[in-house]
C-alpha cells in the first residue's frame, strides 16, 4: 500500500479543480454540481463550498444516485440505493458538474449520465474527478482531474475521506504489474 495523495494535496486538488470549473464556464450563475454517492457526494459538497467562498454566493449542489442504472447490479451483492437530491433550482438548461472520487472504466459515469437524463436536460454535463487512473472501458474522459494515477488493472485507488473514514488520502494497493 502506497500513500498517492496526502491530505493536503487532496485539499489542493480540489481548490483547484474549483478554480478551474469557474474559470471555464466564466463564473458560477449556471451551475449545478452533483456528487455521485458516496464519495463523490462528499468532494462535490466541498468543492461547491470552495468555490461558494471565491464566488461569494452559494453553488447549488446536490447528489445522483446512479445504483439503478448501474449494468452490473446482478453481478454484485444488493446495494441500498443512496439518496439522489436536486437543488430547487434544478437542472435544466443549467451546466451540470458531475464529480466522482475515481474514474476508472468509465461505467459509473455511463450510469450517472443515465440517471442524469431521467432527472431533466441540463445544457452542458461535464465531468470532475479526483483520481483518474486509466483502464476505460468506455469513452469517457474527465474535464477536470484532481490527479492522473496510472495503475496497474490488478491494483486498486482507495480514497478515503474524513467524512466517511476519519482521514484524507489516497492510496494505491496491490502490486503493479
Amino acid at each position: 500500500m502506497s500513500i498517492a495523495l496526502s491530505a493536503q494535496d487532496i485539499s489542493r486538488a480540489l481548490t483547484r479543480i474549483s478554480h478551474e470549473i469557474l474559470e471555464r464556464n466564466h463564473g458560477s450563475t449556471e451551475l449545478t454540481i452533483l456528487g455521485i454517492p458516496t464519495r463523490g457526494a462528499h468532494l462535490a459538497s466541498r468543492i461547491a463550498h470552495i468555490m461558494s467562498g471565491i464566488e461569494g454566493r452559494e453553488i447549488a449542489c446536490g447528489t445522483l444516485d446512479i445504483t439503478m442504472y448501474r449494468d452490473d447490479l446482478r453481478l454484485r451483492p444488493p446495494r441500498p440505493i443512496m439518496l439522489t437530491s436536486i437543488p430547487p433550482i434544478g437542472i435544466e438548461g443549467r451546466d451540470v458538474i458531475l464529480i466522482d472520487d475515481v474514474l476508472f472504466s468509465g461505467r459509473t459515469i455511463r450510469a450517472a449520465l443515465d440517471a442524469l437524463g431521467e432527472v431533466g436536460r441540463p445544457r452542458s454535463v461535464q465531468l470532475a474527478a479526483l483520481v483518474d487512473r486509466g483502464h476505460r472501458q468506455l469513452p469517457i474522459r474527465a474535464d477536470y482531474v484532481g490527479k492522473n494515477l496510472p495503475t496497474s488493472p490488478t491494483q486498486s485507488v482507495k480514497v478515503q475521506l474524513i467524512e466517511i473514514d476519519g482521514i484524507d488520502e489516497v492510496v494505491i494497493e496491490g502490486e503493479a504489474n
